[in-house]
């Protein structure tokens, strides 16, 4: 089992209450289900601190079809997301995670503001999303199949039942939403990688499941 497996089935692991917000740490914050969180994601909300991104993205054509399918797909496959209350980290990148020397071990993660409760597929579709751009090595580990193949979640009747198709769905959302990021931030060099990846991603579907 590698490093980044062991952490990935160790959020699992965090006890869980179905009556726990999704939202869990900011005060004040809304109540939602993960359904809900997962959709209002790809939401331009003018209320937010980051808006006017959908306007930008509807302005170039190309980048106008590939937010409509995929928004579309996500739309489409949410169903399938269950209302878990795992503990998600949301960020397990940009050195948030300390592993020791030998990189055998985790030390420390850090960094919880992305923080929210719902399907611990999630983190793996984060892993699985920037791996191949950003972080090779991380790639390489295969998130999904590392977890596909632990025994505990495999006794877990529930946890794994359409795994891949729930993956994919948070893989689309992920993405779409760094999409929406990179044209607010006017950062054209990661809009074009993340186009490009984010088209990848629709095109391939689900990754197999192999465990």
């Amino acid at each position: 089992m590698t490093t980044l497996t062991r952490l990935l089935v160790a959020l699992y692991r965090v006890p869980a209450s179905p009556g726990t917000p999704v939202m869990w740490h900011p005060a004040g914050a809304p109540v939602r289900s993960w359904r809900e969180l997962v959709l209002a994601r790809l939401v331009d909300d003018p209320g937010n601190r980051v808006h006017g991104w959908r306007a930008a993205l509807d302005a170039d054509p190309k980048l106008a079809a590939l937010s409509t399918a995929v928004c579309d797909r996500v739309r489409t496959l949410v169903a399938a997301c269950p209302e878990r209350r795992d503990l998600i980290h949301g960020d397990l990148l940009h050195g948030n995670v300390l592993v020791s020397p030998d990189c055998r071990r985790v030390q420390a993660v850090i960094s919880w503001k992305c923080s929210l409760r719902g399907d611990f597929l999630y983190d793996a579709a984060w892993c699985s999303v920037w791996g191949p751009v950003f972080y090779p090595g991380i790639a390489a580990t295969d998130p999904l199949s590392g977890l596909l193949q632990d025994p505990g979640l495999r006794a877990d009747q529930s946890a794994l039942v359409d795994a891949a198709i729930r993956h994919h769905c948070y893989e689309l959302q992920i993405g779409f939403t760094h999409l929406g990021w990179s044209i607010w931030t006017w950062n054209q060099e990661h809009l074009t990688t993340t186009a490009e990846l984010l088209a990848e991603i629709l095109e391939r579907g689900p990754l197999p499941s192999t465990g």
